[in-house]
């Protein structure tokens, strides 16, 4: 299981062993000028009542581990790992678990004037700046991204989260600014079926996630599987299925000297080829030289392999 889904899981038994209402917990992690970033970590589920908040600047929030369902003027999303949630600045906002129990988000928060101004810097329009989507999908343009803010809260990395928090911000309405909404929003019913399906990728990375594994689970036929599942997380099953395992694989370069290899199987990968040229793909590099940039000095345990060189 993945590290940031096993603390999030501990975080919840810890909540049923003090028998207490589901809570957020906030650890600030870094801040500046301008900008805070903040790991997380909310215990509430199905029988919570989710409440009503309201941004206090503008949010971008990675989501880490877990899935809820987020609703705000712009709209209502289900919310799985690897997309992002988008926030205005004094924007009222929802978020609920009917669909399962916890969530863990890394959660940007920017003044209204830096945000504008980055976002003048990323060339977005001055109708741009304000986000129209309630989040970003799991989509690769923002990997890298997702993957360093993952591991720095993981433990397995230093971030330069002031680096970190400029990017993203730039980034976000870059690719919130291409998003297109449309067609009709998808029932409550099928949302909680693609739910269940996304907390059975995340906690099993490497298990059977072929489409008509994944359909019969959730009761549906492939293809009606197929075209909710797009809809609800605005990726295929096998993009939602390849970027969990790539970035659990991300994660264990990061924390540790296990070779390359063992990490690309232990993330659900058979064939060490494809598994190169996929993280090369998504992370703009070989699993070595991410390895290298994300944690200086450290060596695959046994020496190298053809498979692990840059």
């Amino acid at each position: 299981m993945p590290p940031l889904t096993a603390d999030l899981d501990c975080a919840l038994a810890r909540r049923d062993a003090a028998g207490v209402a589901g809570r957020t917990e906030t650890r600030l992690l870094a801040r500046g000028d301008g900008w805070t970033v903040s790991d997380v970590v909310c215990t509430s589920g199905p029988g919570d009542r989710p409440f009503e908040e309201r941004h206090d600047g503008v949010g971008v929030a990675i989501v880490a581990a877990g899935s809820f369902r987020y609703r705000s003027e712009a709209g209502r999303e289900l919310l799985t790992p690897g997309a992002l949630l988008l926030g205005n600045a004094g924007q009222p906002f929802e978020c609920g678990h009917e669909h399962g129990r916890g969530d863990r988000c890394v959660s940007f928060h920017f003044e209204p004037e830096l945000f504008d101004r980055l976002a003048a810097e990323a060339g977005a329009r001055p109708g741009e700046r304000r986000f129209r989507h309630p989040r970003i999908p799991p989509l690769r343009e923002m990997a890298p991204l997702v993957a360093r803010a993952c591991a720095g809260v993981a433990g397995g990395r230093d971030v330069a989260w002031d680096e970190l928090a400029l990017e993203l911000a730039g980034r976000a309405v870059e690719v919130a600014a291409g998003l297109a909404r449309g067609g009709r929003l998808p029932t409550l019913r099928a949302e909680a079926s693609i739910a269940r399906a996304v907390r059975a990728i995340e906690h099993e990375p490497d298990g059977d996630h072929a489409l008509e594994a994944l359909a019969r689970g959730a009761g549906l036929s492939p293809f009606h599987f197929l075209r909710t599942f797009e809809r609800v997380t605005g990726v295929t099953p096998r993009q939602f299925v390849l970027r969990t395992r790539l970035r659990a694989a991300a994660l264990g370069l990061a924390a540790g000297p296990a070779r390359v290899l063992d990490v690309a199987y232990d993330s659900g990968f058979g064939d060490l080829s494809n598994f190169n040229r996929t993280f090369r793909a998504e992370f703009g590099a070989s699993p070595t030289a991410y390895r290298r940039r994300a944690a200086p000095g450290q060596r695959d345990a046994g020496g190298t392999t053809p498979f692990s060189r840059a």
